[in-house]
């Protein structure tokens, strides 16, 4: 770091205190990571409890076995960590790297062409992206494209998000077909597709783990036809519960099955293709963005008798925060102004950039925001939802 920081103490000299010799009986751990809903409030994932077993942790262990289904010889160059270590997969895969004897090189901060340079400099051999640093990286000129040599890259993980086709197509021609996608949340799940595969069947997101079993649900828990929508569930060894959530956790997980709340249809051949989300949060560059904090910052404002936030989509972002708003009847309610007064009570990301007005909201019978009609509209004619 160049020298001494305020508050923390030197590593030489902290760890110098202990012995080199091996521990009695090293213990593994686990982590807590926590998760977030369509309220916003973060979620507690407690996953099966693991027996007191010796290192590498279950979050290692996950990235080892992901980066060895793809790259066979393991991965003992570079792992370049391009994602904050906050989240689930670029931990994972960073932990799972060093693991199998790679050198890693962390960003402070995102830019596409300090990437590109650092790819390059350090001969980086996987990494870990979001779609929207797919766009990032492909709207830099093609003359700052030509200049850093990236052909070290064996692997490029990435999930978190939907990607658009063609975004993907063109980073696949680009890097060539190194890319490989997972779908998965903390709570467990998951597929996982090559670009071979995907070039084959655009927009999927891949079939399940080996030690997973896939299921499309109808309402009514019951399988679905082949082609046929409905909710996307996994059986999975263990089981995970929300911390202090039980209601949660019963929506989540069922006769042994668990769901992300995803609506998706599989292929013949067992290929996920994801459609939409039960849930209401919207993912924009990656970042959950939730619909009832802006909604509740809304309410204050004169004029507006009710508002509903939903994602629409964007080709850059992948989801753009959109409030559709229902004035005081008489009302000329100012479009601009609600956004500076909503400006003044959000973070910048949650701002909604469009705002439509409407002379009504739907309800269902009960009271309820009817959330998805309002919705649907801004996605008809798109083959997905999110």
């Amino acid at each position: 770091m160049g020298g001494p920081i305020p508050g923390f103490r030197d590593y030489t000299e902290l760890v110098g205190q202990f012995g080199g010799e091996d521990l009695d009986r090293p213990l593994a751990g686990d982590t807590m990571l926590y998760t977030s809903g369509t309220t916003g409030r973060p979620k507690g994932v407690l996953r099966g409890r693991v027996a007191d077993t010796r290192p590498p942790s279950r979050a290692g262990l996950a990235g080892m076995q992901m980066i060895r289904t793809y790259l066979p010889d393991g991965d003992d160059g570079v792992h370049l960590v391009a994602c904050p270590l906050y989240h689930a997969g670029p931990v994972s895969y960073a932990e799972g790297a060093a693991l199998l004897g790679a050198d890693l090189v962390l960003m402070d901060g995102w830019d596409a062409e300090e990437f590109l340079r650092l790819v390059a400099s350090h001969r980086v051999t996987s990494t870990f992206l979001v779609p929207i640093q797919f766009v990032r990286l492909l709207r830099l000129p093609p003359e700052v494209r030509a200049r850093y040599d990236v052909g070290s890259l064996g692997l490029v993980i990435h999930g978190s998000a939907p990607v658009a086709p063609d975004v993907k197509r063109a980073m696949i021609e680009w890097l060539g077909p190194v890319l490989y996608e997972f779908y998965g949340g903390t709570e467990g799940g998951g597929c996982t597709i090559s670009s071979a595969e995907w070039l084959a069947r655009p927009g999927s997101v891949g079939r399940p783990f080996p030690h997973l079993e896939l299921s499309i649900l109808d309402d009514e828990g019951r399988s679905v036809a082949t082609g046929v929508e409905g909710e996307v569930w996994f059986r999975q060894p263990g089981e995970f519960t929300y911390k202090d959530d039980p209601d949660k956790t019963a929506a989540a997980v069922r006769n042994g099955l668990m769901t992300l709340g995803d609506i998706g249809y599989v292929d013949d051949e067992g290929y996920l293709f994801l459609c939409d989300r039960r849930a209401d949060v919207i993912v924009s560059g990656g970042v959950n963005i939730y619909p009832a904090q802006i909604e509740a910052a809304l309410a204050g404002f004169p004029g507006l008798a009710d508002c509903c936030v939903v994602g629409a989509p964007d080709d850059e972002w992948g989801e753009m925060v959109v409030a559709v708003v229902e004035p005081v009847e008489g009302v000329e309610l100012d479009p601009e102004a609600l956004r500076a007064f909503a400006a003044g009570r959000l973070a910048r990301y949650q701002v909604p950039r469009r705002i439509d007005l409407v002379g009504s909201l739907p309800r269902t019978e009960t009271g309820k925001l009817a959330r998805r009609a309002v919705r649907n509209p801004y996605w008809s004619g798109r083959e997905r939802r999110i």
